[in-house]
Order: C-alpha cells, then sequence, then structure tokens
C-alpha cells in the first residue's frame, strides 16, 4: 500500500514538474510572439493553388521553408558567393569576418525562429549555419551583380525572381547585421537600403522612382524582409488613411470606359507611385469628359510574381495598407481583353514588354482570384468614375459607339443605312412635289 502511495506521489510530482514546464514554455512563446509576429511562412493555400510557381523558388532556397525541394539545391553556388565575398572584404580574415557572423546569429537566435512559421524542427547549429550562408549569398549576389557587374546572367534573374518570394525570405533585422559584418567593411558609406536599390529596381512594378526615393526615409525596424522593403516603395503618405470597403456592382473595362467619353492618362505623382485621380476640364462634369490618371504600370517576365507575392504578403500581414491589392483589382477591373490592354498601352498607363497583349490580359485577369478584398485606396475615385459612366450622355454616347461603331462592318451598315433612309425622304419630297 505504501509502495503504491509513493508511486502516485511520484506520478503527480512528475506531472505537476511537467505541466510547470509546459506553462514556463507558452508564458515564454506568448512573451515573444507579443514582440515579433510572424512574417515568414507559406503562402494562402488559395493563392498558391492557383499558381504555385509563383510562391516556389526556381533556383534557390532562402532560409527553411524550402530548404529541402529537390529543384532548388544551390549550397554550393552559395558557398562559392559567399567565399567570393569575403575575398573582397581585406580589412579582416575571413574567419574573423565569419566568427562575427556566428556570434550575431546566436545572439538573435529565438527572435530570427519567432519570425518563420516553421514546418520543420532545426537545432541551433544546423540553423545558425543555414542562416549565415544565407545571407551572405544574399549580400554576394547583389555585390556581385550590381556592384561588381560579373555574374552568370544565366541565373541571374532567376535569382532576382526568388529573392522576392514571401516563402523564401530572411529577417531584415539579420540581413542588416550581417551586411554590417561584410559590406559594411567594402562600403563603409553605404546604407543597407541603398545597398538594395539595383535588386528593388528590377522588381519595380512601376515606372517611377519616388517609392524607392522614399526608401531613404524608412524605418529599418517596420521592415520585415526584401519583399517588405518592396511593399514599402507602394504604400501612400503616413496621412492618407482613406482605406473604405470596396464594393463595385459593375466594373468597366477601358474600352467600355473610353467609348463612353473617359480618357487615361499617366500619373506621376511626386508623393505616391500609386495615386490616381480624376479630372474634369469644366465645372459640368457630367456633360464633359473626363481623364483617370493613373501610375505607369510595367508588364513584363517579373511582374506576377512580384504582385501575386505582394498580395499574399498584404493578404497576411497584420497593420499593412492594401495598396498592391487595391490596385490589382483597379486594373483587373479595366482589362477584360487584349483590346483592353492596346487601350492602355495607347493611353501610355502600362507598358507591356512581356509579349502579346492577350498574355498580358490573361495573367490580369487572373491575379484577383481568390484575393480577399476588405479596404480599397481608390475607392473614391471610382465612385466618381462609375457616376460619370452612368450619367445619360456618357451612358448612351458609349451605347451608340459599341452598337454602330464597333467594327467596320457596323459603320458601313450604318452609312447605308442612314443614305437609304435619306434618299428615301428626298424621293418623297419630289414625290409630293410633283403631285403639287
Amino acid at each position: 500500500m505504501e509502495n503504491r502511495d509513493l508511486e502516485l506521489g511520484d506520478m503527480e510530482n512528475m506531472i505537476q514538474e511537467r505541466v510547470q514546464r509546459f506553462l514556463h514554455r507558452v508564458e515564454k512563446e506568448q512573451s515573444l510572439n507579443e514582440q515579433i509576429i510572424p512574417t515568414i511562412h507559406m503562402a494562402p493555400r488559395t493563392l498558391r493553388d492557383l499558381s504555385p510557381h509563383s510562391f516556389s523558388p526556381r533556383v534557390v532556397s532562402i532560409g527553411p521553408l524550402h530548404r529541402d525541394d529537390e529543384n532548388v539545391q544551390f549550397e554550393r553556388q552559395k558557398a562559392i558567393y559567399l567565399t567570393n565575398l569575403m575575398k573582397h572584404i581585406t580589412s579582416s580574415t575571413p574567419g574573423i569576418i565569419m566568427n562575427s557572423c556566428m556570434e550575431k546569429v546566436y545572439a538573435s537566435m529565438e527572435k530570427i525562429k519567432a519570425c518563420y512559421v516553421l514546418t520543420k524542427t532545426y537545432d541551433d547549429v544546423e540553423f545558425a549555419e543555414m542562416m549565415v550562408m544565407d545571407a551572405c549569398f544574399i549580400l554576394g549576389f547583389i555585390h556581385q551583380t550590381f556592384v561588381k557587374n560579373s555574374v552568370d546572367m544565366f541565373y541571374a534573374e532567376d535569382i532576382v525572381c526568388d529573392l522576392v518570394l514571401l516563402e523564401n525570405q530572411i529577417p531584415f533585422f539579420f540581413l542588416k547585421e550581417i551586411f554590417e559584418c561584410t559590406i559594411a567593411e567594402l562600403m563603409p558609406n553605404t546604407p543597407l537600403v541603398n545597398f538594395m536599390h539595383p535588386l528593388l529596381s528590377i522588381l519595380n512594378l512601376f515606372d517611377s522612382d519616388v517609392g524607392l526615393n522614399i526608401l531613404k526615409n524608412i524605418c529599418i525596424d517596420d521592415t520585415h524582409h526584401i519583399l517588405s522593403l518592396l511593399h514599402e516603395c507602394y504604400k501612400p503618405p503616413k496621412n492618407d488613411n482613406s482605406e473604405e470597403e470596396f464594393s463595385i456592382t459593375k466594373p468597366h473595362s477601358a474600352v467600355d470606359l473610353d467609348k463612353a467619353g473617359v480618357s487615361f492618362k499617366p500619373y506621376r505623382s511626386q508623393t505616391w507611385v500609386l495615386g490616381m485621380e480624376m479630372e474634369f476640364p469644366c465645372f459640368l462634369w457630367s456633360w464633359c469628359k473626363c481623364t483617370l490618371r493613373m501610375p505607369i504600370f510595367h508588364v513584363s517576365d517579373f511582374t506576377e510574381v512580384t504582385l501575386r507575392n505582394l498580395i499574399a504578403y498584404e493578404q497576411e500581414a497584420r497593420k499593412t495598407h492594401n495598396c498592391i491589392t487595391s490596385y490589382a483589382f483597379v486594373i483587373n477591373m479595366l482589362v477584360n481583353t487584349q483590346d483592353d490592354i492596346a487601350k492602355l498601352v495607347d493611353s501610355k498607363v502600362l507598358l507591356n514588354v512581356l509579349g502579346s497583349n492577350e498574355e498580358a490580359a490573361n495573367m490580369i485577369n487572373t491575379i484577383c482570384k481568390e484575393v480577399a478584398v476588405v479596404n480599397s485606396l481608390y475607392r473614391q475615385q471610382w465612385k466618381t468614375l462609375d457616376k460619370y459612366y452612368n450619367r445619360y450622355w456618357p451612358k448612351h454616347i458609349g451605347w451608340m459607339r459599341r452598337t454602330y461603331f464597333s467594327s467596320p462592318w457596323n459603320i458601313i451598315a450604318l452609312i447605308v443605312g442612314s443614305s437609304i433612309f435619306a434618299l428615301t425622304i428626298v424621293q418623297t419630297i419630289f414625290t409630293i412635289g410633283d403631285k403639287k
């Protein structure tokens, strides 16, 4: 009996000890999560299933989420970039530099891991080596490609695409720490954001340097990773909090709006790259043509991947503007067919270097599928545009153009019909005159 009581007592003590250990771990993780919200994770399944190639790296994995992918085993090349980077730093030996890098990663190990929604458990040694290798590779690639201009361009474009993927990131604060141990020794007067500028210029979706120039004044502490840094380029001014629920009953394509008298022109805002505004040349705006001024959108090989990952980041990130999602819904509403692309290209608000207009239209038409929209930055502009379109004259002029001037045959039929009608009237008049 005593033995049984002892066994029960030991069991109770063991359970209490495990409960205390569990509660301690929960409190520790809760405390850490209150400081750091995971920002590097797999894209939402609904978005990923639509376009898996837009979220999976093609050449190189960065961080732990695609570490085991068989198609992106680039470790040997990473080591070459790391070695070349160390060779350029003559102020210290490779051993001293690597020791500094390792000290940085071990000092921030828990903070770095908390940035990820990890799908696998890594021991500290493996995780530290992976993070230092990947950070040095990113910095070495940018240095060799854009500073030294001596990189194998066969891989360069694919690597640039891989560096903007949501699932392929490392925390920006850690990249900055490794930058200070390496590149800062080579380029002491160059901030990390300036160093990243050439990479962001290639990934830039719009024909404007306004957003990239704004980066010089951003707070690194608010930047999660490289994709987040690119997103900073597109945020509206801090005093602009005009996001409202986006609800349009009947979207109008670029061709339909053009037929109703709406023209499109580039908008080069000095404060916000994604700015849009409506212009009316006269006071009675319902009686005159209006102009929608828009940013110049680049459609290239990088566009779909960059756009989808920025949208996925906005869908998951907390406390961030839905600026890219807002723009994506606008351009998606304007484009139904390749004719809409042609209209926007002619209006110089879209630059298509992707290939055919049909290919560009197909890409834009699928970009917003399964994307949840809560707020939009363009609700007011679209409300005004919709109101203008539904006025009597624009609406009926648009209907006449679609009905009678949509093709050469319709125009010919209208001319022939009008001529016959006119001849009939003339003949009737002469007949009446002859009778008198």
